[in-house]
Order: C-alpha cells, then structure tokens, then sequence
C-alpha cells in the first residue's frame, strides 16, 4: 500500500512560481530545449518543496528540463497543472513521471494557440493604438497606456495559473467544453476590429487635389466627387490595400511599409494625391 504524505503548496509558493516565470520566461531561449530552463527554473522551489528525496528532486526536475514551448500569460496555466500533478505524486506516488510530462507537452500547442491570439494579436495591438492616438494628440498620457499591456499581462497570467492549480489537469478541458475561451477569444477579436476600424477613419487620411477646369464651367474637383461616392474612399482603399497585402499576398511589413512611403512619395510628387 503506497504511503500517502500530506504535502501542499501554498499561495506564497504559486506566487512566487509566477513570478521568476514572468521575468524569465524569455530569458534562457535555446534551440533545442526553448523555454525548459526557464519553466523549471520557475517551478524548482515549489519541487524541492514537495520533494524532500534528492533523488525525487532530481527525477523531477529533468523532466522538466525537456522541451517546452508555450505562450508565457495563458500558458501560465501549464504551470499550475503540473504543479498540481506533481503534488499528487508527492503525496500518492500515483501519478507516473511520464504522464505529468505528457499532459504539459499536449497543452503546450493550444495555449500558445489561444495565448497569441488573444494576448499578442488582440489585446498588445489595441492598447498600443490607444496609446498612438494619445500620443498623436500631444498628450503624455500616451506614454504611460503601453505600459498597461506588462499589468494586464502580469495580473492575468497569475490568474490563470492559480485556476490550472486548482482544477488541475481538467482545467484546460472544462474551458474547452463549456467554450469560454471561443467566446473570449470571438468577443476580443470583434472589439480590436471595431478599434483598428474606428483609428482607421480618424487617423488615415488620404485626399487627391485633382480637378479639372472646362470652359465656361465650375471646376471638376475629383474629390468632391469621391467624398459623394462614399465618405472617405480613399482612407478606406489605401487601409484595404495594405490589408490585401498582408493577407493574400502575404508581404512583411518592412516591405508593406516601405511600399507605401514609396508610393505615397510618387503619387504626391505627381499630384495624384496631397
């Protein structure tokens, strides 16, 4: 009959965990291993806890120098399982090495998955446009909201940790059925739309000074016309156009930007557009 122990980690243990993560996450990237020095950098003082054996300590932290690659905020869940999981071995001894391992190595793929795109895809690029427009306007304040996305990054990454502790290695699981992380992940993508679209009328601003004088008649001025058409035409097109150009043709965005300052310098040069 296996011996059963009473060992747990407390808050201050987590916290701690989530905090040489979050400042190392980055730090220790290597070719053929990415961030396992850090994720068992970060989980070592939690293991020697839980680990009294040097030789358990040991097993424990090999495994977890194999692989590992994963986005570093929702993917702070990782560590709350696995240290959930581990946990349950130190006090059972029923949960195998390889299963612990197994379970971190499948969740690596859909939490990088969902943390790109909500953190580096959604939430970075609509606190940075938020903080332009402020900065276009003169005010400092536009200085200080980048620093929002570390906060928001840092309060929720510890969250999500602290619920993969909790429920363990179901967690990821009982999001995905219930489909919370569908909703968020639509919900997020629909404001950053509406936001990208709403800077995008206030702050690209294309005209064309074109005109053409008849004889005995009031001038044709192209713009006029355009603006008739629908309001902002050209903004709208020149957003359009960079957008077909990341999507489908899938250009960089050194050659997207030089493009544009290329063309923008042509067609001013000609009188095409002012």
């Amino acid at each position: 009959m296996s011996e059963v122990n009473n060992k747990s980690l407390t808050k201050q243990d987590l916290f701690k965990v989530w905090n040489r993560w979050y400042f190392s996450a980055e730090l220790s990237n290597s070719y053929d291993r990415l961030q396992a020095l850090s994720f068992c950098n970060a989980i070592s003082g939690a293991l020697r806890k839980l680990y009294d054996d040097d030789e358990e300590y040991k097993e424990a932290l090999i495994r977890h120098l194999e692989f590992y690659n994963s986005e570093g905020t929702i993917g702070g869940m990782i560590h709350g399982i696995v240290l959930s999981m581990e946990e349950e071995n130190a006090n059972t001894k029923t949960v195998p090495g390889q299963v612990i391992t197994g379970i971190k190595t499948g969740l690596m793929g859909p939490l990088a998955g969902i943390g790109d795109t909500l953190v580096w895809g959604t939430i970075k690029p609509i606190i940075y446009a938020i903080g332009c427009t402020f900065a276009m306007q003169g005010n400092a304040i536009g200085g200080v909201i980048p620093f929002l996305f570390p906060i928001i990054t840092y309060i929720a990454g510890w969250m999500f940790m602290k619920f993969g502790y909790t429920l363990g290695k179901d967690a990821i699981m009982k999001l995905m059925k219930n489909g919370t992380v569908n909703t968020v992940i639509t919900g997020a993508s629909i404001l950053g739309l509406i936001m990208m679209g709403a800077l995008s009328s206030s702050y690209v601003t294309v005209t064309t000074p074109l005109q053409f004088t008849l004889d005995n008649a009031n001038p044709i001025v192209i713009q006029d016309i355009l603006d008739s058409i629908v309001k902002g035409i050209l903004p709208l097109g020149a957003v359009f156009g960079i957008y077909f150009a990341f999507t489908k043709k899938k250009a960089g965005y050194n050659v997207v930007i030089f493009s544009v300052i290329i063309l923008s310098m042509i067609a001013s040069f000609l009188g095409i557009l002012g």
